[in-house]
């Protein structure tokens, strides 16, 4: 028999607002709280929230929940992992409950279950401004750095170049110089488009542009770097791997999101590997409940001196598995300090 017992049951989160993708509207997050306990009564959280174009479905994310957990009552806890290594957001929900229940165990937090000589209290973070009007665009922006934003990235690429050349420009007249922009195109243009939007930016001080150009354009994004603003993979991260993003020479940047990549061991691994080809790495969600982006947040926490991340993405749901315990003040997360994750009440919830 094992010592552990592993249960998960469905939620389905709704969103602020929908939010359109090129796999279509997203409404609300569906997934599956996990949660792992041990004969002594510890216990370790987990979440899987499939993102359609990213990760598994959620058919196929609870049949790999199902195969994990008839690991564990067949008393294989060495293969409970194998049996969800194939479904990246089960994976995720799993590999972290595990780590969850040993970093309380051990009554250390997440993060120093990870680096254990790490002592950390803050981590940056980036606000995130739709793609909306000029005036929409502007009022987001001005009311992040109100809030204490030192970077914010605009959502691009839904409209014409000249018209988000135009957004970024108005932005940067109404936040300063002194903070920092970025742009996130969802690989929405062809090259020619990336090139004149990249120029123009370039005079505006944009630090970076993420994703301009679909995923499988390795070539197109090697070709955009070196004019002044930072190209980073988003989606080209997971279609094409790091050796063959860095043979290319395409990114100086790559976004890590642990849900699609299968756990926050799998991105950490990820972080150290590109790091040491000097590309540098963006932690960010994939629009999760308060468990994995919790999760995500002990992930940057682990990594030494991280710009800022996309971890302030929970007002982007209407509602939550549980009380959110990391606070936002000043452009920074506030990195929890309890035992483990530093979740709680979620099953109860």
């Amino acid at each position: 028999m094992s010592r552990y017992d592993l249960e998960y049951r469905s939620f389905s989160l709704s969103l602020a607002d929908p939010l359109e993708t090129a796999s279509g509207t997203i409404e609300s997050r569906d997934g599956f709280l996990v949660r792992v306990t041990r004969e002594d009564g510890a216990v370790g959280y987990g979440e899987a929230t499939p993102l359609p174009g990213w990760t598994e479905s959620l058919a196929d994310c609870e049949a790999a929940l199902e195969r994990a957990q008839e690991a564990l009552d067949s008393g294989d806890e060495d293969g409970v992992l194998e049996a969800v290594d194939e479904d990246v957001a089960a994976r995720h929900s799993v590999s972290l409950a595990l780590a969850d229940l040993a970093a309380s165990s051990e009554s250390v937090p997440l993060y120093r279950y990870y680096a254990p000589d790490s002592l950390v209290a803050r981590v940056p973070v980036n606000a995130t401004v739709g793609d909306g009007s000029i005036e929409e665009t502007v009022a987001a922006a001005r009311g992040a750095v109100e809030r204490g934003f030192s970077c914010c990235k605009l959502k691009v690429g839904r409209r014409s170049v000249d018209a988000d050349i135009e957004r970024v420009r108005r932005v940067r007249e109404a936040v300063g110089p002194s903070v920092e922009l970025r742009a996130d195109a969802n690989g929405a243009w062809n090259y020619e488009e990336a090139l004149a939007a990249v120029e123009a930016f370039d005079d505006e001080d944009v630090a970076l542009v993420e994703q301009p150009l679909p995923a499988g354009a390795l070539e197109g994004h090697a070709e955009l770097r070196g004019r002044g603003v930072e190209i980073a993979l988003d989606e080209g991260l997971l279609e094409h791997g790091v050796d063959a993003i860095c043979e290319a020479q395409a990114a100086d940047a790559v976004v890590v999101k642990p849900m699609p990549l299968g756990g926050l061991d799998v991105a950490q691994r990820v972080t150290t590997w590109v790091a040491e080809f000097g590309i540098t790495p963006l932690v960010t969600t994939t629009i999760d409940g308060v468990v994995a982006r919790t999760g995500a947040v002990h992930l940057a926490a682990s990594l030494p001196e991280l710009p800022a991340c996309g971890l302030a993405t929970g007002d982007l749901l209407a509602e939550d598995l549980g009380r959110d315990p990391v606070l936002f003040e000043n452009g920074a997360a506030v990195v929890p300090q309890a035992k483990g994750l530093g979740v709680e009440g979620v099953w109860e919830a």
